[in-house]
């Protein structure tokens, strides 16, 4: 196993727990191959997983856990609950079901997937979280997608905030307002799409700070995201592009470096709005 494991950042979560800021998305990776990518991107030091029901891969994800021949302790697991299973009851059934397909015991950090607004089920699904939590089912709990009135709401009837929001973000889309939100309220800000879909690498700003420091544009965008904060959880199924993904703990970016990033943002969201979205 990689020996720069030791170098990923740990960030300190509500209630005690704590999550790796660098993980490995599994985000539109087949089945069939998911199982040997997981366990390319465990052998290159990764020790966070995040996959969801709604990726149909949670099952090869587990093999591939099981198969590392690492302990379930050492490897955090995040999986995320599909808008189809909001509602108490059914939320709970969800999360048994992710639990059957992962063969796990608990997950590190269980999220629901996106607020769904207009089925108004998300607070019910906060509520089987919170005693999914109590039961020893899931060692966190947070949200995805979640935009302020959602995270207010979710306040205001249970007196409990997210201890995570997994938002989209990335250099052409850095949501300042929700993180300014997230740091309100102590939610930890984790990215998914952080290259946004590999649209952010071709800038000039990033290609020149990338030639500067002898990296690619991924591992300056992903150092990036690092050095904002951010959990980040980069994909892609390419042994070498997993082990480079991984390598950004050797190199920092300057203040005019972040800023020259961060004069990137221009509000291109990638994804749906979280507003309106419910299902593909």
């Amino acid at each position: 196993m990689s020996s720069q494991t030791e170098n990923v950042p740990t960030i300190a979560l509500r209630g005690g727990e704590s999550i790796p800021q660098l993980g490995f998305g599994v985000f539109q990776v087949p089945q069939d191959a998911t199982t040997e990518v997981v366990l390319n991107a465990l052998q290159a030091g990764y020790r966070h997983i995040d996959t969801a029901a709604a990726y149909r891969n949670e099952a090869a994800v587990g093999t591939a856990v099981r198969d590392s021949g690492l302990d379930r302790s050492q490897v955090y697991i995040t999986t995320k609950c599909w808008n189809e299973q909001q509602g108490y009851e059914e939320a709970r059934r969800a999360l048994d079901k992710s639990l059957g397909r992962l063969e796990t015991h608990y997950v590190d950090l269980y999220l629901i997937h996106w607020p769904a607004p207009v089925q108004d089920r998300y607070v019910e699904t906060w509520k089987a979280f919170i005693k999914a939590r109590e039961d020893g089912l899931a060692r966190t709990i947070g949200v995805s997608n979640f935009n302020p009135p959602h995270l207010r709401r979710l306040l205001e009837v249970t007196g409990e905030v997210p201890a995570v929001n997994q938002i989209e973000l990335h250099p052409l889309f850095q949501q300042q307002g929700l993180r300014a939100e997230h740091e309100e309220l102590g939610i930890l800000t984790e990215a998914w799409s952080p290259l946004a879909q590999g649209k952010a690498l071709g800038e000039p700003a990033i290609l020149e700070i990338a030639e500067r420091h002898s990296r690619t544009p991924g591992q300056v965008v992903i150092r990036w995201h690092l050095q904002l904060g951010n959990v980040v959880i980069p994909k892609s199924v390419t042994p070498e592009r997993i082990v480079e993904n991984f390598d950004v703990f050797g190199f920092e970016l300057d203040d005019a470096e972040m800023d020259a990033i961060h004069a990137l943002d221009r509000g291109e969201r990638i994804g749906p709005d979280p507003d309106t979205f419910v299902r593909p």
